[in-house]
């Protein structure tokens, strides 16, 4: 096995976090190398499929601050690749009234004054035709929410990654690493070495991390991508103004219920719920459980009359979720120069420009530009003892 020339960075894994990590340690002119162990592009991880919600509506404060940096990095990316990511659609919450949840995000928004509009229960229908808004529930709407064309995102950051001499090696299962001033990273098709690493794996983190002892509170879900046909073609429409939805605590379901505007298949809109069933990300399709399909057909028959309550097409995801749904921004307890970036949650796609920022600035040693302690190790302290 050949062994490759040294790098100042290698990134494992080239999704929406590993990408733009590459991309602003390339911005840094730092001799950047990022290994993904699918052929590129493909459909096995958490960063594939045509949309996702971009929006500021949280009920964390810390959330909806990263956003303001996150939506001018995306309009930086844009103008750079000349290409369009990100549709202004709107945000629809919808949620019990007096709910914590529902009144979090609303106090979050208002604190950070997020342009918003509130939609009294009178007026609703005025505004949302096609839904039924569940008695005692509020609706508010995040203007500046949208729509980002995700597989289009990731084809444009590594085509920048690639223009400022980064490079990426595909098809590259890792099957060791190896801590020390540089990092060997030993793949199917070479050896690595690096002053840095970071690991940015997804579903396949503990994987990569039991070989420098250490393993992190993650549980993989298989998510069930559903898209349900218009009763009326266009009743959903981007084209029409109907806004991407969140529904927080209704009765069918213990979880968000979340969906954007018909748009990336004529007549056929993709609502989601927010939670899915534990597998093991190699064999994904193994997990056949469709409950939260269930949960969707009977929220979608009270709330959205507009919609055949049977899903049209239905594809895979995963989330790699930690115990509070926060992510994994920091370096290695024992190794300064592994930094990890995991435990997205099905909420981290939107923020890929800035994770990249962040996780670059920890791996060259800098302040970060934000405050991580949500987003330490160390607050599992249980997950460590083992380890270390």
């Amino acid at each position: 096995m050949s062994t490759e020339g040294d790098y100042d960075c290698i990134v494992i894994g080239a999704g929406v976090q590993g990408s733009f990590t590459a991309y602003q340690l390339a911005k840094k002119k730092q001799r950047t190398l990022l290994l993904e162990q699918f052929v590129l592009p493909h459909t096995r991880g958490s960063s594939h499929g045509q949309t996702r919600i971009i929006r500021k509506a949280y009920d964390q404060d810390y959330y909806t601050v990263m956003m303001e940096e996150c939506y001018r990095l995306w309009a930086q990316l844009e103008e750079e690749a000349s290409v369009k990511l990100v549709r202004q659609t709107g945000l629809l919450v919808m949620g019990p009234e007096n709910s914590s949840q529902y009144q979090a995000v609303k106090n979050t928004l208002q604190k950070n004054r997020v342009p918003m509009v509130i939609l009294p229960p009178e007026e609703f229908s005025k505004h949302i035709p096609n839904v039924n808004l569940s008695e005692g529930d509020g609706a508010l709407v995040d203007t500046t929410a949208g729509v980002l064309f995700a597989d289009r995102a990731l084809r444009a950051v590594q085509g920048q990654f690639l223009k400022l001499g980064g490079i990426i090696k595909d098809g590259q299962k890792v099957s060791d690493i190896k801590p020390g001033a540089l990092v060997t990273v030993t793949a199917s098709g070479g050896v690595y070495r690096a002053k840095n690493l970071v690991l940015t794996a997804g579903s396949w983190t503990n994987g990569m991390l039991s070989y420098i002892g250490l393993q992190l509170p993650l549980k993989v879900l298989k998510i069930n991508v559903c898209y349900w046909k218009e009763k009326v073609p266009g009743s959903y429409h981007v084209q029409q103004r109907f806004p991407a939805f969140l529904q927080v605590e209704c009765p069918e379901g213990k979880h968000h219920i979340y969906g954007l505007p018909s748009n990336e298949y004529p007549g056929l809109m993709k609502v989601c719920y927010h939670t899915g069933s534990e597998t093991h990300p190699d064999m994904r399709d193994r997990q056949s459980d469709q409950s939260d399909i269930d949960i969707l057909k009977r929220y979608l028959t009270r709330c959205f009359p507009g919609l055949d309550p049977e899903p049209a097409v239905v594809e895979s995801c995963m989330y790699t979720v930690t115990p509070d749904e926060d992510f994994v921004l920091d370096c290695h307890p024992l190794h300064n120069n592994i930094v990890i970036g995991a435990g997205f949650s099905g909420h981290g796609f939107k923020f890929g420009p800035l994770i990249g920022k962040l996780l670059c600035e920890l791996s060259l040693g800098e302040v970060p530009s934000y405050d991580l302690s949500p987003f330490r190790i160390r607050r599992f302290p249980e997950h460590l003892k083992p380890s270390l």
